[in-house]
């Protein structure tokens, strides 16, 4: 089955008047996560996708595993985007993969305008994803290091 896209619910809904919202469930409700988790649902895809254990991903972003555990099964929550980059980071997901999982937890996507941002494009256009690593980029570019979480 063709996956559809949020671009095309989102045209469906565009055009979908409140009252037509059942039949909209109908057709597309088996589209739609299951729960209200969809960034845990994502992580623990990609993951297995790409034969990754968690405990591996919180080592290289320099998480500790209680609370990386508890991040990606959404028990606790970050306001810091650094966090949820240094698991995207930890994990080898491309900017497309970073940009959704940020987006999935409710953070803003990486914007290219952005010094910070920028440095974050470069480095993951480059396969740069050891977290130090990224820190030095950071530094060399007069930019703030990324938030440490243990």
């Amino acid at each position: 089955m063709k996956e559809t896209t949020t671009k095309r619910l989102e045209a469906v809904l565009a055009k979908t008047p409140p009252e037509d919202l059942p039949a909209f469930w109908k057709t597309y409700g088996d589209k739609l996560p299951d729960d209200a988790r969809p960034f845990r649902d994502y992580m623990s895809r990609k993951l297995t996708e790409k034969g990754l254990r968690r405990q591996d991903v919180f080592l290289a972003a320099d998480i500790s595993e209680g609370y990386g555990y508890k991040l990606l099964a959404e028990e606790k929550h970050t306001v810091q985007r650094d966090v949820i980059l240094r698991l995207c980071f930890g994990a080898d997901f491309n900017a497309e993969e970073t940009n959704r999982a940020l987006t999935l937890y409710g953070m803003a996507p990486l914007y290219a305008k952005l010094r910070r941002d920028a440095v974050f494009l470069s480095a993951l256009g480059a396969g740069v994803r050891d977290v130090h690593e990224i820190d030095r980029l950071l530094r060399e570019n007069g930019e703030a290091p990324l938030y440490a979480c243990k």
